[in-house]
């Protein structure tokens, strides 16, 4: 089996798994990193989101095989980022999780959304969060945090 390098949570690794075997697996059962969930294994409801290279994506969705050379950031790995502590601070203050099994992906997801555009309107950040699903139904709490974030950088300026 040919070996897979890539960075994990500013961590260079190589792995010797099948090339065919989802992110998240890898992850999750070879690495032992599970804050990141499994949900639908389909790519649509954002329980598995990881940061490829900044960027949010469903690692259940996405072989070891293509992210060779490439950036990988975990729940696990993004605990100094200066946009995931804001909002996790306004997770804690809004009172968002119930169940907390969404919560790792919806945080990767709202960390990335804002990374990339933290200008977003609220329609905006509504669309990007979309591809998150909350069985506890917490939406409002969540579009609220994020809210919260913007609003505390908008006054910052």
């Amino acid at each position: 089996m040919e070996k897979t390098s890539f960075t994990l949570n500013r961590e260079q690794l190589e792995l010797s798994v099948d090339k065919t075997t989802p992110l998240l697996w890898v992850l999750r059962d070879h690495l032992g990193l599970t804050g990141t969930k499994f949900g639908c294994g389909k790519g649509l409801c954002g329980a598995c989101t990881v940061h490829l290279n900044g960027v949010a994506i469903r690692s259940c969705s996405v072989a070891l095989g293509s992210i060779k050379d490439q950036k990988i950031t975990t729940i696990e790995g993004i605990g100094n980022h200066p946009k995931f502590q804001e909002l996790k601070r306004a997770w804690i203050e809004g009172n968002v999780p119930q169940c907390g099994y969404c919560q790792p992906g919806q945080l990767m997801n709202a960390t990335a959304l804002l990374t990339a555009s933290p200008d977003l309107d609220k329609e905006a950040v509504r669309f990007g969060m979309s591809g998150n699903i909350c069985r506890c139904g917490t939406y409002q709490r969540i579009l609220d945090a994020i809210e919260t974030v913007k609003n505390k950088e908008g006054n910052h300026e």
